[in-house]
């Protein structure tokens, strides 16, 4: 039903109350006369009343559409307005009195009159029509869309006009617009789907994430199959049933071309009023070069780390004001503490007090910039209580704007290094005096032929006993040092390395007429026992000699440290099937906690100068390459007793040569 609007001449538009007729004079009149005025007059009267009542009707319904938030209209099918609301009005930016009677063609610019005379045939046939226009106003250049429905105003059959009902609807379409092209523009996945699985909706970003040619292509999957784990799907629903938004959840997705998709991907449910999931939706952001990065730096640092773990050298790190940031594992190894220990302490702390001011000045030089290298030697606490001689060497550490922040710096123990530097400067010196005391004895022979000759003949031409006593006597000494002369050209000359059979017995004497001369002035006594049943064994009889020569100064230093005199007891037995040498002293003995040390190179519990503490290690070495080994005990009436065992070796005995007081040459 077609609505027509109010005009100025309408009394009920202009709120105007109508006029009452008021009678003439009175005139004298017949009594019918009068019942017919009064008959008019009522039905006046009630005329009057139903005309208020459609006038407050009309006015009621007026200010229902003008209370409307639509748009509402009536015109004829030319165009002309006939009635409009308050809100269409708004629109048009126009009063009433000029929006009746004029035709809409005038107000709007788009869509054009043409375009509704190709739309009017089919609209005067199902004389009803609903959509979305696009409006545009001529007095603005604005485009605003509005949802319309558009019925036909029928009269006698015939459709002569319309009235309509528009929501404007812009900013739903700006929204969605600006939705839709979000949807389509972003570089992360974007989707839609259904509780059992079905894809309903997905952007490009997505549609290219997983390798497809299109969106149509991708929609024909089911979600479930595009995991890689079923059961990580079934564990992000469940908590979805449980919340209702999931936030970048790790998850790995299968591609078209099957290799996978590692995607951080942040859900939510969207449910009905009875709480039952509609549809999944939400965002995957790609992260598989990411992870990709993140393995590959891990690589990266894990290789650095075990670089820097596997380096022998501690490397340690420190800030400007000295203090240790990084100390890296070998801390442990080489000076017995944890990294944790010696982080956040500072430099110096465990170095010497003569050493720590040219190390305290390098490190200040490093970070002011003056040097770039450096390297100093300095002594330091081991956490056994013990100093350690180390060599570091240290670096200016910069920051990425080339700024120093601190030094890095490398560490090495080199106290071994250092005892060994100076065992082989003593063993050149030994070496030297070791040709010496050759030459010595080589020209001792000479004078010692003459002693021995003159002697001799001497000895034939003496009568008297007194004389023959003391010619024998000199002849007895003679000879004797004879035999230490040939004793020390065999210990001091150089000479390849031979196996044989060699009788320990006769060794060991050997060995200890050479050490005599210092026995007998530090008042040591010798006692040597042999046991007859002493077989001969398998090997280098300078070597043995060595070894027995070693452990029998031993014995004469560890006496003197306690007493003026003292016994040295040595035996050579057959235990077992084994020779074995013992050379047990009456010195201070080992203590219990150094005597599993002993045989460690470098071990010595010696002063400085007096000891490099290879001597021990060396007679293990050689004992073992001897098939043999050493053991080493404290006794309890005081003292130390080392026992050597040999192997037994079969066939005859290879001695060594028999001293020659007289050189031939």
């Amino acid at each position: 039903m077609a609505m027509r609007g109010p005009t100025r001449t309408d009394a009920a538009a202009t709120g105007q109350r109508p006029r009452r007729i008021q009678p003439g004079p009175e005139k004298a009149a017949p009594i019918v006369a009068d019942s017919a005025s009064s008959n008019m007059q009522e039905r006046l009267l009630r005329l009057e009343e139903l005309f208020h009542v459609v006038s407050r009707s009309q006015q009621g319904y007026r200010e229902l559409i003008d209370s409307m938030d639509d748009l509402m209209f009536s015109a004829t099918l030319h165009g002309e307005i006939r009635a409009v609301n308050q809100r269409f009005a708004e629109m048009a930016e126009l009063p009433f009195s000029d929006l009746v009677g004029r035709n809409l063609e005038s107000l709007i610019e788009e869509p054009t009159w043409e375009t509704a005379d190709r739309a009017l045939p089919r609209f005067m046939e199902r004389r009803f029509w609903q959509g979305i226009l696009r409006i545009r106003m001529r007095k603005s250049s604005g485009v605003r869309y509005f949802d319309c429905t558009l019925r036909g105003v029928v009269k006698d059959g015939k459709v002569v006009g319309v009235s309509g009902q528009a929501r404007d609807v812009t900013y739903e379409r700006e929204s969605e617009a600006r939705f839709t092209q979000l949807f389509e523009t972003l570089h992360e996945g974007v989707y839609f789907s259904t509780p059992e699985g079905r894809l309903l909706d997905a952007n490009p970003a997505l549609v290219a994430m997983l390798g497809y040619e299109n969106k149509d292509e991708l929609l024909q999957e089911n979600v479930n199959e595009l995991y890689m784990n079923a059961e990580d799907r079934m564990g992000l629903l469940q908590e979805l049933d449980e919340q209702r938004t999931l936030r970048e959840r790790e998850i790995v997705l299968r591609k078209k071309d099957g290799k996978p998709l590692i995607c951080l991907d942040t859900s939510t449910a969207i449910r009905d009023a009875t709480g039952r999931v509609l549809r999944y939706q939400g965002t995957l952001v790609d992260i598989t070069q990411r992870r990709e990065m993140e393995r590959r730096l891990h690589q990266e640092q894990e290789f650095a780390r075990r670089l820097v773990e596997s380096f022998p050298d501690m490397i340690v790190v420190l800030d400007r004001e000295g203090q240790y940031t990084y100390v890296s594992a070998r801390m442990k190894e080489q000076l017995g503490y944890e990294p944790e220990e010696i982080l956040g302490k500072g430099l110096g702390e465990r170095t010497h007090v003569e050493d720590r001011g040219a190390l305290l000045t390098l490190h200040r030089e490093m970070v002011e910039g003056k040097r770039n290298y450096g390297t100093v030697e300095y002594r330091t606490l081991h956490k056994d209580g013990n100093w350690r001689t180390v060599r570091g060497t240290a670096s200016p550490l910069s920051d990425a704007g080339g700024n120093i922040i601190g030094v890095i710096a490398s560490a090495r123990d080199i106290t071994d290094l250092k005892r060994l530097e100076q065992q082989v400067s003593q063993s050149e010196r030994l070496a030297a005096m070791g040709q010496m005391m050759a030459g010595v004895a080589h020209e001792l022979n000479n004078p010692l032929t003459a002693i021995l000759g003159i002697n001799d003949l001497l000895r034939e031409k003496a009568t008297d006993e007194t004389m023959g006593r003391q010619l024998e006597l000199i002849q007895k000494q003679a000879r004797r040092a004879a035999e230490i002369v040939q004793n020390l050209l065999t210990f001091s000359r150089p000479r390849a390395p031979r196996r044989g059979q060699v009788r320990l017995d006769e060794l060991v004497l050997h060995t200890i007429q050479l050490h005599e001369y210092s026995l007998h002035v530090n008042n040591i006594k010798v006692e040597y026992q042999v046991d007859p049943g002493v077989m001969p064994v398998m090997g280098d009889a300078h070597q043995l000699m060595q070894v027995f020569l070693n452990l029998i100064v031993n014995a004469e230093q560890a006496i003197r440290e306690v007493n003026k005199q003292g016994t040295l007891r040595v035996s050579v037995e057959h235990q077992g099937g084994e020779q074995q040498v013992s050379i047990q002293d009456d010195g201070p003995g080992i203590p219990a906690g150094i005597l599993p040390r002993i045989f460690d190179p470098f071990f010595t519990t010696k002063r400085p100068g007096r000891g490099t503490g290879l001597g021990l290690s060396i007679c293990m070495a050689i004992m073992r390459e001897h098939g043999g080994n050493i053991e080493a005990r404290s006794l309890p009436e005081g003292g130390a007793r080392f026992t050597l065992s040999f192997p037994a070796a079969n066939g005859e005995s290879q001695l060594p040569p028999e001293p020659q007081a007289v050189s031939k040459e």
